[in-house]
């Protein structure tokens, strides 16, 4: 399946993004304009299989989604970025895209939902409304945090239209079923977490990545959706690791 790319900027140096779950390439824009001004930079940017402006599949998994990413970037850029499950997946890709640097924001590694036990086993049979209330109490948890601008409210809006809602459940379980491993990265790795990142990668596994090699660090006052709701505080806090 040939995914839909984007391309900003025409510097030398070259910088993938990958995004999150019911997003596309375009929701990238407070990110893009800010790594394209530092002038010497090309951006690329790709949509997963089932958003944007790529094609639609009969089924989705983390595993294939890294596959179609892996085909859609060139190899060797020197950052490719993920954020959310754009995360998980890159984490999956990147000893393929062989990167100079992975940065992920608040990727989805390790989400904190039950797996086991009687708990497990109710939660993933009433997957849709569980997922529903979660994001219900994620949303109550933002309540004060900036809003976003008019532009990026539009952007997501038809990023949401063009997702195949029907992978939603399925890429919830299959991260919450087949976390990343806990290893080495395989490229020099920041991991950039918000207040909300305990929901996608628990702060112990954080706490072992980092004896391991990865570095972390964290944007205090800052939600998941990192550059929507503040995209100069995001900057500011991760522009070094562009640059």
């Amino acid at each position: 399946m040939a995914l839909s790319t984007r391309t900003y900027g025409s510097g030398p140096r070259r910088i993938g993004l990958v995004h999150g779950l019911g997003a596309d390439g375009a929701l990238w824009k407070g990110l893009t304009d800010r790594i394209v001004a530092l002038g010497d930079t090309t951006v690329v940017t790709v949509d997963l299989a089932g958003h944007g402006e790529s094609p639609r599949s009969d089924s989705y998994t983390i595993d294939a989604f890294a596959d179609g990413v892996v085909d859609a970037l060139p190899v060797g850029l020197e950052v490719v970025a993920g954020h959310s499950l754009g995360g998980a997946v890159l984490e999956r890709a990147v000893a393929r895209l062989r990167p100079s640097r992975a940065v992920y924001l608040d990727p989805g590694l390790a989400l904190a939902l039950p797996t086991t036990g009687a708990k497990g086993r109710l939660f993933w049979a009433v997957a849709p409304l569980a997922l529903t209330l979660a994001a219900v109490a994620q949303q109550r948890k933002a309540k004060g945090r900036p809003p976003y601008s008019a532009e990026d409210a539009a952007l997501r809006d038809a990023a949401r239209d063009a997702f195949d809602k029907r992978m939603t459940v399925g890429v919830f379980r299959d991260i919450a079923f087949h976390p990343a491993p806990i290893a080495a990265p395989a490229v020099p790795s920041t991991l950039v977490l918000s207040e909300d990142s305990p929901a996608v990668v628990p702060d112990d596994v954080v706490a072992q990545l980092e004896e391991l090699g990865w570095s972390a660090r964290r944007l205090s006052g800052i939600g998941h959706d990192f550059w929507l709701e503040d995209p100069d505080r995001t900057w500011t806090g991760i522009r070094d690791l562009f640059a």
